[in-house]
């Protein structure tokens, strides 16, 4: 696994994109949710992208942190996670249409 993720060229919004087609066909339902979901990592610096000193309920406080922002599909059939997103604290994004 190591080697096949080490050494793969591929394109991680292609690869979301067939794997969130894929999923709605096996679990669509009219009664679908979309389920959006923040997480925080704690971080030590400053260097990763989207770092800075914010509030997350990972630590129940200020911390140096990046925030990930889920979407989950979810129906009667099953739930999936179909995009993510790392926010970016003071920037405004454009996104291509169907992508949060």
């Amino acid at each position: 696994m190591q080697r096949l993720l080490r050494t793969t060229v591929w394109n991680a919004d292609a690869v979301r994109d067939d794997v969130r087609s894929w999923l709605v066909k096996q679990l669509g339902h009219p009664d679908a949710v979309l389920v959006a979901d923040e997480t925080g990592f704690l971080k030590k610096g400053v260097h990763s992208v989207g770092v800075q000193r914010q509030y997350t309920g990972t630590a129940g406080r200020i911390e140096n942190s990046q925030v990930g922002v889920f979407l989950a599909y979810v129906s009667p059939k099953g739930r999936a996670m179909i995009d993510r997103r790392l926010y970016l604290p003071g920037t405004i994004r454009n996104l291509p249409d169907g992508h949060f």
